[in-house]
């Protein structure tokens, strides 16, 4: 089973950027702990990650899952309320996808309240800090089981 990991602008900037709401930890922390986490749950599942601060690469990577990935987890950053571009690559690639954030957008500022990433997932993690992507990979693993 693959999975492709995608995480959105200024993520890599985790364990600088905010620490009071994202966290001390950084991306490469978050990748570790998920290929850990992945291992307990099966073998088989194989994770690939990629980090851009570009919408249109962003795009591009999820169109070009398309008959490679099982599945994709999303962190669109910024993007979840701006991009209807990602919101159709997602929508025209028609592969399983969990949208995680490392906080609760509902509890902070109105505009971060609008997704235009999770009416094309199966579902949304957010508030739990870096574990939200576990759980992301738990559902998106059970959802494709």
């Amino acid at each position: 089973m693959k999975i492709l990991v995608i995480n959105g602008p200024n993520l890599n900037m985790l364990g600088v950027r905010e620490p009071e709401i994202y966290g001390a930890f950084t991306l490469e922390n978050i990748q570790r702990e998920l290929e850990q986490y992945a291992k307990t749950l099966d073998d088989s599942i194989e994770l690939e990650f990629f980090q851009s601060n570009f919408e249109g690469e962003i795009v591009d990577k999820i169109q070009n899952a398309l008959n490679t990935f099982d599945g994709i987890i999303i962190n669109p950053a910024a993007y979840t309320h701006t991009s209807v571009a990602i919101a159709d690559a997602i929508a025209s690639v028609n592969i399983k996808t969990v949208e995680v954030h490392l906080s609760n957008i509902y509890s902070r500022e109105e505009f971060r309240h609008n997704s235009y990433i999770a009416p094309k997932c199966i579902g949304q993690v957010a508030g739990f800090s870096k574990d939200g992507y576990k759980m992301a990979l738990f559902g998106l693993y059970s959802a494709l089981k």
